[in-house]
């Protein structure tokens, strides 16, 4: 396949790429391992794996709490990885970057602290009916400590934000707009530009979930000129158990720390406990060192092949798996919006997801299935749930053909 006159493998070089990741070696029920769920976790290259050893046999210490030279090391080498980091996504300042557990504990963060500072009775939050159920449930958790409103903005049958209706949800009385960049179940690119400048023409602070973005897409915090901006290290090819929160200064500089504990202060007696600076007023606690440091090493590893790059490719292998997977007798596409990143989501006739799923991974073909915690979202499109094949830039043609032809081989057994 060719994109203009440059073939995909002129992109990038993926037979050389997937030596980096050891996993995709293995066999899976005596087939060599497809993996295509993406969206739900990335693998790992040698690169963080190695990162993840030399930590332990090299760095092993507690940071910011230590004269000796173990402690010291570790130290350095964990706000490298934040320096890193944040010029990965262009902070303007490293501290405005909060080390978190994930996208999850990154909106819960906000959350509690902004809507703890900032949103009383009456007041309104905004959500999409795109968002995966960790930018759902928080907010609705808030609304009901504060007798607040939470509006979703709807979607059309593509799966689409309908802006309009999103303008005339913008008053005085919405406090913060949080919507995923990316969506985790259709792939849907939400216009987060056009959403940010319309709601800071009301003065309203916006939250992005990039948890499906940051992968995927150059993200300039500077340039979208967004308030907040979430996201996981295991979805851009590092660890679990950890993620950042990106605000910018001027709100966290208001915002009550989420947790209490060790770091997070400068004094304390039993009269009064005054917080530390940023970024150690949200990072209570020992942090998960070694994933913040080895997240670093997938940021270089990423930036070693480039994300435009990356979302060319994978751009290409999206048009590749829709035209392939057309020919499926009985599929439906559920979301087909104009703009979409590497993420394919289907139904088969009247075929569970799960059954699809189960004879898919006999042939070592991993795909997701079910509400892909969004439930709301099947809903909307009055089903359980979808087979969903997230692509990420180790991926191949030969493996979409694989896949398609384990689909095949699942109507036939299933119809």
């Amino acid at each position: 396949m060719k994109t203009g006159t440059v073939e995909m493998d002129e992109i990038i070089a993926v037979n050389t790429i997937r030596k980096d990741f050891p996993i995709l070696a293995t066999t899976v029920n005596g087939k060599p391992l497809v993996y295509f769920d993406n969206a739900a976790t990335t693998q790992k290259p040698w690169a963080v794996i190695k990162a993840i050893e030399n930590y332990y046999t090299q760095l092993n210490s507690n940071v910011h709490r230590g004269v000796h030279h173990l402690s010291q090391r570790a130290t350095d080498a964990f706000e490298a990885s934040r320096k890193k980091l944040a010029a990965f996504i262009n902070a303007r300042h490293d501290y405005e970057l909060i080390f978190t557990r994930g996208t999850t504990e990154s909106i819960n963060l906000v959350a509690h602290s902004f809507g703890k500072q900032f949103v009383n009775a009456g007041d309104v939050i905004i959500i999409s009916a795109l968002e995966h159920h960790s930018n759902i449930v928080p907010w609705q958790m808030l609304c009901e400590e504060k007798n607040a409103v939470l509006k979703v903005i709807p979607i059309n049958e593509k799966g689409e934000l309908l802006i309009s209706d999103f303008k005339e949800m913008l008053d005085e009385k919405v406090k913060l707009v949080s919507i995923n960049y990316v969506s985790n179940s259709l792939g849907t690119i939400n216009p987060v530009r056009e959403i940010i400048e319309l709601s800071h023409q009301k003065n309203i602070p916006v939250l992005l979930d990039a948890a499906q973005a940051i992968q995927h897409l150059p993200i300039d915090v500077q340039e979208l000129n967004v308030d907040f901006l979430a996201f996981s290290g295991h979805k851009m090819y590092g660890p679990t158990g950890i993620g950042i929160l990106y605000g910018k200064e001027k709100w966290l500089n208001q915002m009550p720390p989420y947790q209490g504990g060790g770091e997070m202060i400068k004094t304390v007696t039993f009269e009064k406990t005054t917080y530390n600076e940023l970024p150690f007023k949200f990072e209570a606690g020992t942090p998960n060192i070694e994933a913040a440091i080895c997240l670093g090493a997938a940021v270089d590893y990423i930036n070693s092949i480039g994300l435009q790059n990356i979302q060319q490719y994978e751009h290409e292998l999206l048009e590749y798996t829709t035209d392939k997977l057309s020919v499926i007798n009985g599929i439906r596409f559920v979301g087909t919006a104009a703009n979409k990143a590497s993420v394919v989501a289907f139904t088969i006739d009247n075929m569970h997801p799960y059954d699809v799923g189960v004879i898919l991974d006999q042939l070592g073909i991993a795909v997701r299935t079910g509400h892909h915690c969004t439930q709301p979202l099947m809903d909307f499109f009055c089903i359980p749930g979808t087979i969903r094949a997230s692509l990420a830039f180790y991926n191949t043609r030969e493996e979409i053909d694989i896949l398609t032809e384990g689909l095949k081989k699942a109507v036939s057994m299933l119809a």
